[in-house]
């Protein structure tokens, strides 16, 4: 036990206190999970728990974009899961922890379904017929109003918990795992996953990916499979937080806030959209309490100016003031460190040469 105990500690110490991004997400992580036990506001506590869920709707959409396929349709995952685990509750009485992951398939179905069309499309190409599935989905719900609830759509759904602290704890730990699952399976540096390396290929060079012998039909129907699960998840916990789900679900903002919340965060990174999506969430809700009437003209300028003097996302932004890569052995390190941790190398002399 000790022997194990000492190993998680050096990994700790090693991999994360030594590098400034990871030990901030680990210290943000930290300040969510004691939120939950702190006596804060209900309103503040309900606009935490949406930011957890739209946090993950955006990171899904992310994993997506990854892979190079641009979703301008990702509310139909959304709306799909979230009517699926409220047709299963209501209607035939399904306890909430079975139709979450139910919700979940059906957003796996949707995904599979809209990448068929998608292999042979790219570009604005495949962003206009993802445009029309939320569109084509809204239409079923109307014409089947006997199960869907048409246009009042179906409500009084049983809650995920009575317990705020445990609703906000649960939506924010299945958040922080699905986030973290997405980050190892992009992650073009594993030794366990080769999804990251592919969907990077794919998304450079798809015809040369395609030459090297990646079944890149496959690995992009994967793409669109996990994309709609994850995004099934968030609609299965939207749909019983809220308790009501309704057409609105699978309107046209639920598929382009994403969108923005990875933009703003940093597309391409996993955990950029989580931040985005806090931060833009949590400051377009407050704008709507304290100046209601200009909120969307703020909400427009801090994006504008975001994409001016940040176009890569806050995260990259940020990143790139704190660390540093190895020249030598491409080893993250801290901005402030001389030489790199691992190899001794000089992390600054390319600058220097540079400037001279």
């Amino acid at each position: 036990m000790r022997y194990y105990l000492r190993r998680f500690y050096k990994t700790i110490e090693e991999e994360i206190f030594v590098i400034p991004g990871r030990a901030i997400a680990s210290i943000g992580i930290i300040f969510l999970l004691l939120l939950g036990f702190l006596n804060i506001s209900p309103y503040l506590k309900n606009l935490l728990i949406f930011s957890s869920i739209f946090a993950l709707l955006a990171a899904s959409w992310d994993l997506l974009f990854f892979s190079g396929q641009l979703n301008l349709g990702h509310g139909a995952f959304f709306g799909a899961s979230a009517y699926t685990s409220a047709i299963l509750s209501s209607k035939l009485g399904l306890p909430v922890w079975l139709t979450i992951p139910m919700g979940a398939i059906a957003g796996v179905i949707i995904g599979v379904v809209v990448a068929i069309p998608a292999l042979r499309l790219r570009g604005p190409y495949l962003a206009i017929v993802t445009l029309a599935v939320p569109v084509i989905l809204q239409g079923i719900v109307f014409l089947f109003p006997q199960f869907t609830g048409g246009e009042l759509g179906l409500f009084g759904l049983p809650g995920i918990s009575d317990s705020p602290i445990f609703l906000y704890l649960f939506c924010l730990v299945i958040m922080l795992i699905s986030v973290a699952i997405m980050w190892k399976l992009t992650d073009t540096r594993s030794r366990f996953f080769r999804t990251g390396i592919i969907f990077h290929a794919i998304r450079e060079d798809e015809i040369s990916a395609r030459t090297t012998g990646i079944n890149t039909v496959k690995y992009k129907i994967l793409a669109f499979a996990l994309s709609g699960f994850f995004a099934g998840i968030s609609g299965g916990l939207y749909a019983h937080t809220m308790k009501v789900v309704g057409p609105t679900t699978l309107e046209f903002i639920f598929s382009i806030y994403p969108l923005i919340w990875t933009v703003f965060g940093g597309a391409g990174t996993i955990y950029g959209p989580v931040i985005g999506a806090y931060l833009l969430y949590f400051l377009s809700t407050q704008l709507l309490v304290i100046l209601p009437e200009v909120r969307m003209v703020l909400f427009t300028a801090i994006i504008i100016v975001m994409i001016l003097y940040m176009p890569e996302g806050i995260s990259r932004w940020l990143r790139d003031k704190l660390e540093i890569i190895c020249p030598r052995c491409k080893i993250i390190n801290a901005v402030t460190r001389r030489n790199c941790r691992i190899c001794n190398a000089d992390l600054h002399l390319d600058r220097e040469r540079n400037k001279k």
